[in-house]
């Protein structure tokens, strides 16, 4: 069984920053979406999450052949060695150049395969899943601040003011060894997909996205109310979403996504 699916994206500055270093990409014919937010300075981070966005597909397209199936070990396997090499190639190709040093961007990438979406991250861009009116997060923050509620010395509700708040221990073109997380959630009709960058969830509590998202709209409003529940709470950041809904289903017609018009 394939499904359809609907999307659609949105994105803004912010009222506070000067530019956007956020970015986002889909290609529905490959059954991708990504969210990528740019770390390193104005233009560093503009470049870095544009790289990603750009770069992202073509890795994808490569691999079609092994992520067809993503019940296999494979495909999750093949989606963490593209994040992996993209970001050895940020690195090295920024590395000790002027403007240019500490250049990266954080990713949350969504897959979709027949029933199947397998979920792939780096930094604190999020990954969310609405069924029937229940928000589940898919994703965990590679943030100092996640590790600060892991030991247990600040709760959940410190992190929105918490000092360290932004500063992400994974991302593309960190320097050491990239650790992508990968997982794979089944998917069904009715289900809504919420990708996004903490430009949203630092602004926005987790019962107003849910509320946004649950409304019987299609993706393009839902987006929209999204990024002005972000606004309207101060707009401190740059802020993007990414709204998949799960709207059917077709019979079989050879494991290709067929994306709703």
């Amino acid at each position: 069984m394939s499904l359809l699916v609907q999307h659609s994206g949105a994105t803004h500055r912010g009222l506070v920053r000067e530019k956007n270093e956020d970015q986002w990409i889909a290609v529905p014919e490959l059954g991708l979406y990504v969210v990528s937010d740019g770390l390193g300075g104005e233009f560093a981070g503009a470049l870095a999450s544009k790289i990603v966005v750009e770069a992202l597909p073509e890795m994808i397209r490569a691999r079609t052949d092994v992520l067809r199936d993503l019940s296999s070990g494979k495909a999750s396997r093949a989606i963490k060695e593209a994040l992996v090499e993209l970001s050895i190639q940020v690195f090295d190709q920024t590395h000790g150049q002027p403007g240019l040093e500490g250049m990266g961007a954080t990713v949350v990438l969504a897959l979709i395969r027949q029933t199947r979406v397998l979920i792939a991250h780096m930094g604190d861009s999020r990954a969310y899943l609405l069924r029937r009116g229940r928000l589940k997060l898919l994703t965990k923050d590679h943030s100092v601040v996640q590790l600060l509620v892991d030991a247990g010395e600040i709760s959940q509700a410190e992190t929105a003011s918490h000092p360290a708040r932004g500063r992400v221990t994974r991302s593309i073109g960190m320097e050491g060894e990239p650790l992508p997380k990968v997982r794979v959630v089944e998917v069904q009709p009715g289900d809504r997909l919420l990708l996004c960058t903490d430009g949203l969830t630092g602004m926005v509590g987790v019962e107003t996205i849910r509320s946004i998202l649950k409304q019987d709209s299609d993706p393009e409003p839902t987006c929209r109310q999204l990024i002005q529940a972000a606004l309207d709470s101060g707009g401190e950041d740059n802020v993007t979403s990414v709204v998949v809904a799960i709207a059917g289903d077709r019979a079989d017609d050879g494991g290709e996504l067929r994306p709703k018009q």
